[in-house]
């Protein structure tokens, strides 16, 4: 296991085209050290949740909560016929008094709100503690996670991701794409909070259970994030996030989605349509997805019809999308 890379605090075009392009997670420290919201959790956590509060509108979110006996770990029931945590709802505020009455104990129960929508429930949030990398041309989303000693599940995002503590600590461990064979994935459609999850904890691995995990641990990079640190995650690559102080402050930023979907649906498809095939079918198929997807010329596959004639072939226009559309209507439609 390394760290991450480490990187000195870049404007949002040298991003875009220098640390974007190389697809790898980069740690920026000191980022958003001069926030409000961390100034206020350096006189104290209290003082942290009573900015929260403060700007709090009073909108209920959703919360997690589980038993004291899963020491904060959010994951399925023993049978995996359910989850060991239960949902709520509750302000922030709520939430924010609640943690202060728990900060002391010596085994809480597990709580947290996760990805609550700045703008409608903290209005002003944005403005006060400004993400130069996220701002509104980026078309990213502010969220905040408030909670205490939790862990997240290793887990992948359709879409890019920024984070950035805001109080407390929280360590983070990634793997990258190509590792997805050696996390054995749970269920693609039952899943903890939306996108699926490894089963193996990354803290306490079975090994005996699950034995290519080694293979994974291999390639798995960490950093240990304090407030103010921010870490860019790219699209797919997994990452577990365990927050290790009585109270906690987390704020990520998703951008440039997957429209759709994007390609997870297109695997869920093609497992309905290729995977159980015989062998010279997949196979087949496999030549097909390499000429018009992953081929170094895909991109250029159509390049010998007129360009009228390229159609859902053609290069990536609003015009080409919404054909594809269409056709996926029509022949999914039975039409």
């Amino acid at each position: 296991m390394t760290p991450v890379e480490e990187i000195a605090t870049p404007d949002r075009a040298t991003f875009e085209h220098e640390i974007r392009p190389q697809y790898s997670p980069v740690v920026m420290r000191g980022l958003a050290k001069d926030w409000p919201v961390i100034e206020a959790g350096r006189s104290s956590p209290s003082d942290a949740l009573a900015y929260l509060e403060r700007l709090d509108s009073g909108a209920p979110t959703d919360l997690m909560v589980a038993p004291a006996s899963e020491k904060g770990r959010f994951f399925y029931s023993p049978d995996m016929r359910g989850f060991n945590f239960r949902r709520e709802k509750a302000t922030l505020s709520q939430l924010a008094q609640h943690l202060r009455r728990i900060e002391k104990e010596d085994e809480p129960i597990g709580i947290y709100a996760g990805a609550t929508a700045a703008a409608s429930h903290l209005p002003g949030f944005e403005r006060e503690n400004a993400f130069a990398l996220a701002d509104a041309g980026s078309g990213a989303t502010t969220r905040v996670w408030l909670g205490n000693a939790t862990q997240v599940a290793a887990h992948f995002d359709l879409s890019d991701n920024f984070a950035v503590v805001a109080l407390g600590r929280r360590r983070f461990t990634l793997f990258p794409p190509d590792a997805t064979g050696d996390l054995y994935v749970g269920p693609l459609d039952v899943t903890l909070a939306g996108q699926p999850v490894s089963m193996v904890d990354p803290l306490a691995p079975d090994l005996e259970r699950y034995p290519r995990f080694a293979s994974a641990q291999e390639k798995a990079q960490f950093a240990e994030l304090e407030p103010g640190d921010a870490i860019y995650i790219p699209t797919l690559w997994w990452h577990h996030v365990q927050a290790t102080a009585p109270i906690n402050i987390l704020v990520n930023y998703w951008h440039n989605d997957a429209a759709r979907g994007g390609g997870f649906l297109a695997l869920i498809h093609a497992i309905l349509a290729i995977r159980d095939q015989p062998r010279g079918q997949r196979e087949a198929w496999r030549a097909w997805f390499d000429h018009f997807v992953f081929g170094e010329d895909a991109p250029q596959a159509a390049d010998h019809l007129p360009p009228h004639a390229r159609t859902v072939t053609g290069p990536p226009s609003p015009q080409r999308d919404e054909m594809i559309r269409r056709f996926l209507v029509q022949v999914l439609g039975g039409r």
